[in-house]
Parts: C-alpha cells; structure tokens; sequence
C-alpha cells in the first residue's frame, strides 16, 4: 500500500524522499521520489515523515534507529496498524525529544491506497491534525477520532467489524448456495437491502471469484483481531463474536500456505469445516 500512497502525495506535489527496508521496493520508486539508503537519510530535513510498516515491533525499530537525524518539531504520522499502547508509547517517547506525532492507520486496501480514497483515523493532538490535513488529503479522508492511540483503537474497530463481516459473508453465500440459490444472485439481491457492504460488495465477489491474491492477508487480519481483543482485555470487555473470529483465522493462518492468502479465503476455511461443498466455479486464485 506504501507505493501507491507514495504516488498520490507526489501527485499532491509534496517533494519526497524515501526509504524501504527492501531497497528494490524504494528504487520502484525513483521516478517520483528521491530514495535513500537509510532511514535516517530519508528523514533529514524532512517536515514530516510518513511511515507504513508491518507492525509495531517494526515501527519502533525504524522510527528510534533513526530518530537523532530528525529536526526538533518534525511531525512524525505513522500510518501502520499496530497495538495502540505501542502508539502511545511512540507518542510519549517522540514529544520528550520535541518531535509531534500523529497516529494514522488507515482502511479501504491496495485499492483505496491507489484511488486516494482512504478512510485515515488519526488519534493526537488536534493542532497536529489540522496541520497533516494537506498531507492527509493526497491520500483519502481523514477524521481526528481522538487522543493519541485513539487512531489505531478506531482501526482495531474497523478490523473487528471487517473480521466479522467476511465470516459472515461466507456463512452466508455458502448457506445460500446449499439451499439451492445462486449465490452470485443472492449476493446482487442483498446489496439493496439492509446486508450491504463494502465487505459483501468486494469480498462476496472475490469469493465467488475464489480470488485469493492479498489485498489483506490473513495474517495481517489476525495481528489485528489479536490486538483487538488484546485492547479489549485492558478495559475488561468481552467481545464474544471477535473471539470467534479471532479462532477461525488463526485456525486457517495455521496454514502458513493459507496465512498469506486474502482475508477473503475465510470461505476455504469454512469449506473445510463442510466437506464436499465449494463455493463458485473455477479454480482458486493465488498469490
């Protein structure tokens, strides 16, 4: 998703550098951007810097390795999904060195990464907000959802409903199929009516499809719904249907095959609980 953002602030007219712990990944993108062989390098002089990585342990190792190059009221905007104590902690350890920093985890996939449609909930200070708002703006919609880790709790939100919905979507075209419809013209009719969604609209579709190419993988969907209930045991809350989510993924990201596979192969998961009955025609689609 970093490449396709990355296209949309240069086309916002922002001067870049850049930087990727894949350094092939960073040169794809030369025609737009300058690319440096560090972080460090990539942060020097920077106005604000953009991050998009894997995962929390990730963003602190490159934020801090490379903090001293960064000038004091650097607005730093990480756009990863991680836990959010772990943004908190970065927002802390950030403003005791004088730098802002904004939490900014975003939602819409490769898809919204590439149309700049985005839906961005940032969690910080609201001055910080209102100025990442141009930087924002290249990239989708932004929404200020609260204090600092207040981003990323709104996308564990997100993840849950998300994680929910697939499994839902499944259940239900493969319910449909069993009881003798056509799944695709259940799909179509429901999208008038009070089950439509972008998960029934675009995931339906690739289920019918059997396209397991990664928009999102399962892995990824795991990490989230792990966090998710993570957050949920700190405020002692139950969160019964996440619960059953989280153990469907991480029963099919058990599977290292399956955990690189989009979310959306929630439905070969289930197929698997249903000997003998298959969703679609065609063969499977894969990464």
């Amino acid at each position: 998703m970093g490449a396709p953002m990355t296209r949309n602030l240069a086309a916002a007219g922002f001067t870049l550098r850049v930087w990727n712990r894949t350094i092939a990944k960073a040169e794809l993108l030369s025609d737009i951007a300058t690319v440096h062989p560090t972080a460090a390098d990539a942060i020097t002089g920077a106005d604000a810097v953009v991050t998009m990585l894997e995962n929390g342990a990730v963003v602190t190792e490159v934020l801090f390795g490379a903090l001293a190059a960064a000038n004091a009221g650097t607005l730093f905007i990480d756009m990863s999904s991680i836990e959010p104590s772990v943004a908190r902690d970065h927002a802390n350890a950030l403003e005791s060195h004088g730098m802002r920093y904004l939490d900014a985890p975003v939602s819409g996939g490769e898809k919204g990464a590439t149309d700049a449609t985005l839906a961005i909930m940032a969690g910080g200070n609201a001055s910080d907000f209102t100025d990442a708002k141009p930087v924002f703006a290249a990239m989708g919609r932004a929404t200020h959802v609260g204090i600092h880790g207040a981003g990323q709790v709104a996308k564990l939100a997100n993840q849950v409903i998300v994680g929910i919905t697939i499994g839902a979507v499944s259940e239900a075209l493969l319910l449909a199929q069993e009881g003798g419809c056509d799944p695709a013209a259940v799909r179509e009719a429901l999208m008038g009516g009070f089950a439509t969604s972008k998960i029934l609209d675009l995931h339906g579709q690739r289920m019918l499809d059997r396209n397991w190419v990664p928009g999102g993988p399962v892995a990824i969907q795991l990490k989230d719904l792990n966090n998710a209930l993570d957050a949920a045991a700190q405020f002692d809350l139950k969160l019964p249907l996440t619960e059953l989510a989280r153990k469907a993924f991480a029963d099919l990201a058990a599977d290292p095959d399956m955990a690189r596979k989009d979310h959306s192969a929630y439905l070969r998961w289930l197929e698997i609980q249903n000997p003998l009955r298959r969703l679609g025609v065609g063969e499977d689609k894969l990464p």
